[in-house]
């Protein structure tokens, strides 16, 4: 690491775009002076690495705004969070010496900083120990690494030692203890993955198409793209390896999805930035159409723009728009208000022509050869998004994809093991992971489908189901209160249970999307829902008091809708229902019949005969 202060740091401080130093205060640190305020200072390079911190990337003007900034602005120039990875290994063996506990570690580091290495505190809910996040670009693992996530974890217990699966087709670890940490940020850096910059102000991971490579309405195979894209933003171009100081201080996340066919499965709608696949009108050359803005959070939910920006589908055309439209981020956005710091607010502030002229100055400047065009026209032919879920030939003559629920989203390190047990008989060890937290098992022989449809893993007895009802194979769920200090409810048994009795009262001739989310930052996504239902205020009858009581509630959203069509339910349907089954499942049912069509469920008198004798 040495090599990086006598080349990338010369080659940073020569940069049109990085902060040079108004005086030197010693060899690695560097003071400007802030009218009426105190010099700041802050390290140009972290000794302990040799590499540059993050906010030495950054032009003299943005460490001014974020030195009046909110805490989080000022407490990454006190302390750069690109090597607190160092102070993960470090603070390790002190617990393991003895030679102190977590709850002696300093507050900003526990609950914040340590966010740069994927690691997230959930004080609340399990005081010392993390949600760890990986990157896992496209969505794509192996079974070494399944069993991997289910030895890390298991030792935690069956409550608290769990693997989730997110809407960005990401693996989260539960459970994990500072001690602990190291061990599995070796093992993830060994099976060529990593938790670094997976959190907080980073680039979250590359969502991409789950039937890459072997969809025969595939327009682009985004594998390539997201791995090239996952690599600009977490490996250090220097020292190859992971943690990419360059994107070490950006004022907010930022989420980039590429999809691969007209199902749009990235869901670009809500992302940072969206790469549509659409051919060039004239030439007919495979490209991405660029949208922009997609995000939500707990003020303001907003469904992504046109850019009217057209590049070829190829590797150097996507790394570069893709680093200018971050660097115009990282250095111009917002560093006061985090409300207001994710691009969309930026775009607007330009307009989106001008924004659209300042990217392309950008990537003029790099000279690379890379051109935008205008956008181009999106096909117009009558298009129907395919399932994921069950039993699909693939392009390649005798295989298929096998789509299998993971019940909102979580697994046991038991379930992980049987899911690399498959994977290993059936597709060659691979498994992919979609942004409805389910997963597919690519390449699977035809004739070994029966075979594995007969799997005890994915049997009666079994959570994981390749043939689930239309209502309990599209729920979507976020963590919920029982770990998340934000949410307002427990969502992911709630969700999988109450998809369970929907399934038996009613039936619906399509699948329908429900989320679950637990607050208004909407992580369950609500808004893109079928029907979307999220955690809030709610009051009911007591029938002690004769009053009516607060009681745990949600708002119901109904009418999002995802791919080509893409919309946002931005309007609760209705508010203030309370969560107990016997308010929320009528309620749903009305909505269900109502909305999308369902009727009663018939029931066999074998199934009557079950009920009264209390064996179903």
């Amino acid at each position: 690491m040495v090599g990086y202060k006598t080349t990338a740091l010369l080659a940073v401080l020569a940069s049109s775009h990085a902060f040079t130093p108004v005086s030197v205060v010693g060899p690695s640190s560097t003071q400007l002076a802030a009218a009426a305020t105190d010099p700041i200072t802050f390290d140009l390079v972290d000794e302990r690495t040799g590499k540059p911190t993050g906010t030495s990337f950054l032009p003299a003007e943005t460490i001014e705004r974020a030195a009046k900034g909110n805490p989080i602005e000022k407490a990454k120039l006190a302390k750069d969070g690109t090597s607190s990875f160092v102070d993960v290994y470090e603070y390790a063996a002190k617990f393991r010496s003895g030679e102190m506990t977590w709850e002696e570690v300093e507050k900003n580091d526990m609950n914040s900083r340590l966010k740069f290495v994927g690691m997230l505190h959930r004080d609340k809910r399990t005081p010392g120990q993390f949600l760890m996040r990986l990157k896992v670009p496209n969505g794509i693992v192996n079974a070494d690494q399944m069993r991997f996530y289910a030895d890390c974890v298991e030792k935690y217990g069956p409550e608290k030692g769990v693997v989730d699966i997110t809407t960005r087709q990401n693996v989260q670890l539960r459970g994990v203890k500072i001690e602990d940490a190291p061990d599995i940020i070796d093992g993830l850096h060994a099976r060529n993955q990593t938790s670094f910059q997976s959190a907080l102000d980073s680039v979250r991971n590359m969502v991409g198409s789950p039937l890459a490579g072997i969809d025969d309405q595939e327009q682009v195979d985004t594998r390539e793209f997201c791995n090239a894209v996952n690599d600009l933003v977490s490996l250090d171009p220097v020292t190859q390896t992971r943690g990419n100081p360059q994107w070490g201080n950006l004022p907010r996340k930022f989420n980039i999805a590429i999809s691969g066919s007209r199902d749009d499965y990235a869901h670009t709608h809500i992302n940072d930035i969206g790469l549509v696949p659409c051919p060039h009108a004239e030439t007919g050359v495979m490209g991405f159409n660029l949208v922009l803005g997609g995000y939500m959070s707990i003020k303001r939910v907003a469904e992504s723009i046109p850019s009217d920006m057209w590049i070829p589908a190829d590797r150097e055309s996507v790394v570069t728009l893709s680093e200018a439209i971050l660097r115009i981020f990282r250095d111009e956005s917002e560093r006061k208000d985090r409300q207001k710091a994710r691009l969309m607010w930026l775009v607007e502030k330009y307009g989106v022509e001008e924004f659209k002229k300042e990217v392309i100055k950008e990537i003029n400047s790099y000279d690379r050869g890379v051109k935008v065009e205008n956008a181009q026209p999106l096909p117009t032919e009558p298009f129907e998004r395919r399932e994921l879920l069950g039993v699909h030939k693939q392009k390649q003559e005798g295989k298929s994809r096998v789509g299998v629920l993971i019940p909102s989203g979580r697994l046991s390190a038991k379930e992980c093991r049987e899911i690399a047990d498959l994977a290993d008989t059936y597709s060659a060890g691979e498994v992919r992971f979609t942004v409805e937290q389910n997963f597919i098992l690519p390449n699977v022989d035809d004739d070994k489908v029966d075979a594995l449809l007969g799997e005890d893993s994915l049997g009666k007895d079994s959570r994981l189901k390749a043939t689930p009802g239309f209502i309990e194979g599209n729920m979507v769920s976020c963590t919920g209160a029982q770990f998340c200090g934000l949410a307002l409810i427990e969502t992911k048994n709630n969700a999988e249970e109450m998809v369970k009795k929907l399934e038996n009262l009613v039936t619906v001739d399509r699948p329908i999307r429900i989320h679950y989310t637990g607050c208004p930052n909407s992580c369950g996504q609500v808004q893109a829902a079928d029907i979307g239902i999220m955690g809030g205020p709610a009051r009911q009858m007591n029938e002690e008091t004769g009053k009516m009581m607060a009681v745990p509630g949600c708002k119901i959203f109904v009418g999002g809708r995802i791919g080509e069509d893409a919309h946002l339910s931005l309007e609760p349907f209705k508010s203030g229902v309370p969560l107990a089954d016997e308010s929320l499942i009528p309620e749903l049912i009305e909505i269900l019949k109502s909305e999308f069509g369902a009727v009663d469920k018939v029931v066999r008198k074998r199934d009557k005969l079950k009920r009264l004798v209390g064996l179903q």
